[in-house]
């Protein structure tokens, strides 16, 4: 190799080196939602937290007054929720006079046991209508019911001299019994959530008024505190579950299985200006996943499976393409909530490599832009990894239970097994 060629070589790879560096400089520079509102706005982490969590508490008040008997025979989950709910009130404590006046509220229209009270009466009048356990349950014992059979005759068939063909029409079966059943109990239970939702508020309605008024209450105290802060209202977006409430300004509804969702955010008070979104928060503005969904929906879903996951870190996994259940992986994001995470992708997944990648389907490997934290109806939460734009044109996007032993409910055990 002559002298020049060498010198051209050397040249290439300190390029190269520079640009890989750069790139890992980009990388490194890359700052999470929360900490570019921090940052551009100058307002305290504390306070950002603070606004998330009286959300949280909105949020959940308002989907538990609206489709109280989604919550019917689930006490665990319930107890969980207002376990969080009541330590993010107490937290009220430590703020203003106005948050503390919340929290005075909250205690003095005693709404702990209003919900217990609610959810009571929710599960007497289910009872009463023949309805005596949570459509989860029904479902686990129906699959259970097929399942046990069918492992029965295929142990007894084990030791039978038994062409498979013949056996094949009858295992046909045993597969479509379960999603039968399911889409029958679903159907049935959605009917009777319909046709009762108006009796319960009827019998109900003191009780329903009293949450909801909180809810007023809290949230124009986040309203209020984002204009003191004058915060661009128009990046807080969040879902609810009614129309309630004022001071909001409605961006997009969306009808999942006879429940009506609405995308707000705040409105400004009348004359206002809204104020501007600096340029580094502009990204923020973008319409979020449903959004876009409407427009294209997605297509190239991977699942990680084969997880060994622990508190948010993913050690080990297995790409699966879903592309089959891309319709099924739609309609369950469509129903959830967002919200960022607060690790760094290197921190989730520490051992990501060759050896270990989200691949795309041309098979480059995937360089992961954008991590939410995905709240599918207040049950169940998991990862949504959004993979950048590949070279072949293609978009993957990537989902994951954040701990192995997550319980996963029967509704979406077929996406991440």
């Amino acid at each position: 190799m002559t002298e020049n060629e060498k010198a051209i070589n050397k040249n290439e790879k300190s390029s190269e080196e520079q640009g890989a560096k750069a790139k890992r400089l980009r990388k490194k520079k890359e700052k999470p939602r929360q900490q570019s509102l921090q940052e551009a706005l100058g307002i305290d982490v504390k306070e950002i937290q603070d606004i998330e969590e009286k959300l949280f508490i909105a949020r959940f008040l308002d989907y538990f007054s609206e489709d109280t008997l989604d919550f019917i025979y689930k006490d665990k989950g319930t107890d969980q929720y207002v376990k969080k709910v009541t330590e993010k009130v107490a937290k009220l404590d430590q703020g203003n006079e106005e948050d503390k006046l919340l929290k005075l509220s909250f205690e003095d229209k005693n709404l702990i046991k209003t919900i217990y009270n609610l959810k009571a009466n929710a599960e007497s009048m289910a009872q009463n209508k023949g309805i005596k356990s949570s459509p989860d349950k029904r479902l686990r014992w129906l699959s259970l019911a097929v399942t046990v059979p069918l492992l029965g005759l295929v142990f007894i068939l084990s030791f039978l001299n038994i062409d498979i063909i013949f056996l094949f029409p009858i295992l046909c079966v045993f597969c479509i019994i379960p999603q039968f059943l399911r889409g029958y109990v679903l159907k049935k239970w959605f009917a009777f959530k319909e046709e009762n939702k108006n009796e319960i508020y009827t019998q109900n309605r003191e009780d329903i008024m009293l949450i909801k008024s909180f809810i007023g209450d809290l949230l124009n105290n986040i309203r209020a505190k984002l204009l003191q802060e004058k915060v661009p209202l128009q990046l807080i977006k969040f879902v609810l579950h009614s129309r309630d409430y004022e001071n909001l300004k409605l961006l997009n509804t969306k009808n999942v299985r006879g429940l009506t969702q609405y995308f707000y955010s705040f409105e400004y008070p009348e004359g206002m200006e809204a104020f501007p979104i600096p340029e580094n928060l502009k990204q923020y503005e973008q319409p979020d996943f449903q959004e876009r969904q409407k427009e294209k929906p997605e297509k190239n879903f991977i699942v990680l499976t084969e997880l060994k996951a622990k508190d948010g870190i993913i050690e080990s996994f297995v790409p699966t393409l879903r592309g089959d259940l891309a319709d099924k992986i739609n309609q369950v994001l469509n129903e959830t909530e967002f919200s960022d995470s607060p690790k760094k992708f290197n921190e989730i997944i520490p051992n990501y490599s060759n050896e270990m990648a989200i691949y795309c389907v041309c098979g480059e490997i995937v360089e992961i832009i954008n991590i939410q934290i995905s709240n599918w109806k207040e049950q169940f939460k998991f990862y949504l990894f959004e993979g950048k734009e590949c070279k072949c044109g293609e978009k993957v996007y990537a989902i994951s239970l954040m701990d192995d032993s997550t319980e996963i409910p029967e509704e979406v055990k077929e996406i991440f097994l």
